[in-house]
């Protein structure tokens, strides 16, 4: 057998190795049959997020006068670069932006410190300033620019705008159309920015620990990243080893042909 038959043969051999595909870290959550009820019981308990400075509010105070109410929601015109699943910069949200000093300006109500309150606590104290001017006011706010970005090996890597401050890691992932075959599950990079401070964790899918886990619920502009594993790498490399291989078979015949002409 010739030396170009031998080497083509073990081309074909690395190239087969390296695409079998083990099901042993693909499935999530794999010891959950082997977790007691009381485990479970003790996943950690969500916390409603905190406004930050660049946040942007969406407000909407109702009275019993609908042009006065008005008068403070048609002020709402500040935008952002909030993403969603076709495009991070496409989506234009209105609300109030929440400047450096943890205010945002509300027409006839005046300057508000919000930073550090939950939405909540920031929807019930305007409530209380509104009162001062409007008949039982009711007020309405939320998160309009609470985004999240999704990295790496997923199927649909972007940015997405979420509709509720609500939100595991699971439903980010779910939005980006889960993990490829090639995503680490057992790996995740979140990345999260508190106050100027980056904070950074990693979490095993494979794991129910996931669930204990203060990460779990994101929080505004997280980022996930999922790297990929070690058969993604290997199918790189394999592709590369695949093509030396074929340069190497084109130069064989080539030196084959031009010797058969001396």
């Amino acid at each position: 057998m010739s030396k170009g038959v031998v080497f083509v043969a073990t081309l074909l051999v690395i190239s087969l190795t390296s695409s079998c595909i083990s099901n042993k870290k693909i499935a999530y959550f794999q010891d959950i049959q082997s977790v007691n009820q009381a485990k479970l019981d003790s996943a950690v308990v969500f916390s409603e997020p905190i406004i930050q400075s660049d946040d942007i509010l969406s407000i909407n105070i109702f009275t019993l006068n609908q042009q006065s109410g008005a008068i403070v929601n048609q002020a709402a015109s500040t935008p952002s670069l909030g993403g969603n699943s076709n495009s991070s910069l496409a989506t234009q949200n209105t609300g109030f932006l929440v400047d450096r000093n943890g205010e945002i300006e509300l027409s006839l109500i005046g300057k508000v410190k919000v930073a550090g309150l939950t939405s909540y606590q920031a929807r019930e104290l305007i409530r209380e300033k509104a009162a001062n001017i409007y008949q039982q006011p009711n007020v309405q706010l939320r998160f309009a620019n609470f985004k999240v970005s999704v990295l790496g090996e997923v199927n649909a890597p972007s940015t997405y705008t979420l509709p509720n401050e609500k939100v595991s890691i699971l439903d980010a992932l779910s939005l980006a159309g889960d993990l490829t075959i090639y995503g680490k599950r057992e790996n995740v990079l979140i990345v999260r920015d508190n106050n100027g401070i980056k904070e950074f964790a990693r979490l095993d899918l494979n794991s129910s620990d996931i669930f204990n886990s203060p990460f779990y619920y994101l929080k505004q502009n997280d980022v996930i990243y999922v790297e990929p594993n070690k058969r993604k790498v290997s199918a790189s490399n394999s592709a590369q080893i695949q093509t030396i291989g074929v340069i190497a078979s084109v130069i064989s015949v080539i030196v084959l042909a031009i010797s058969s002409f001396k």
